[in-house]
């Protein structure tokens, strides 16, 4: 067996949306029917303008010309996936609530959500974690965007000690508002951010 990336197309998500879902639960430590919950949303982020998916398989399934095996085979084991963000999406709103809570200028806000690429889900399966894979598979994800920069968001951790943080912050990845709650979740959320692409400078403050 060997482990490749993959690009998907939303048709490939839709296929392999249970695989996904399921990377995701054992990643976060969710409780199964987690996924259940969430189908219908990532299906209709894969219909974004912009929506980028890309996959980790395992597989022992030759590679094509180009390298890489079907990305209907093998066992899928990791995914990321994010889209252009826009005004009428509720992470955009919430996050702009956010940036003016905490006294953000308005020509601060306009420029951080004019033009950028949410990083909306990563997860890696535990028994392929430490092996490299969350962050070439965010490389991939964001090679040759077109936005100026990438914003996500990620539970707080005391310490930032956990895996997704040390990722985060090794691509480069800074503050943008820390402690922040999204309408009904009570948990602490981080907004962090970057320039595009990865090898260019951080983020403007």
């Amino acid at each position: 067996m060997a482990t490749y990336l993959v690009d998907l197309s939303p048709a490939t998500m839709q296929r392999r949306l249970d695989e996904a879902l399921s990377v995701y639960v054992d990643a976060m430590r969710y409780p199964r029917g987690t996924e259940n919950q969430r189908a219908s949303m990532w299906l209709e982020h894969s219909r974004r303008p912009g929506w980028k998916g890309v996959a980790a398989i395992d597989t022992a399934a030759p590679a094509g010309p180009d390298g890489t095996p079907d990305p209907d085979s093998g066992d899928l084991v990791g995914i990321a996936y994010g889209y252009c963000g826009a005004p009428d999406q509720w992470w955009q709103q919430q996050v702009v609530q956010g940036l003016r809570r905490v006294g953000v200028d308005q020509a601060h806000v306009n420029a951080l959500m004019s033009s950028y690429f949410e990083l909306t889900e990563l997860h890696i399966h535990p028994r392929v974690q430490g092996r490299g894979l969350g962050e070439a598979l965010a490389r991939r994800l964001l090679a040759g965007r077109d936005e100026t920069h990438v914003l996500l968001s990620t539970p707080e951790i005391n310490g930032e000690a956990n895996r997704a943080w040390r990722l985060y912050r090794r691509l480069g990845f800074t503050d943008v508002i820390r402690g922040y709650h999204f309408a009904g979740d009570p948990r602490a959320f981080a907004i962090l951010g970057r320039s595009l692409p990865l090898d260019g400078a951080g983020l403007a403050r």
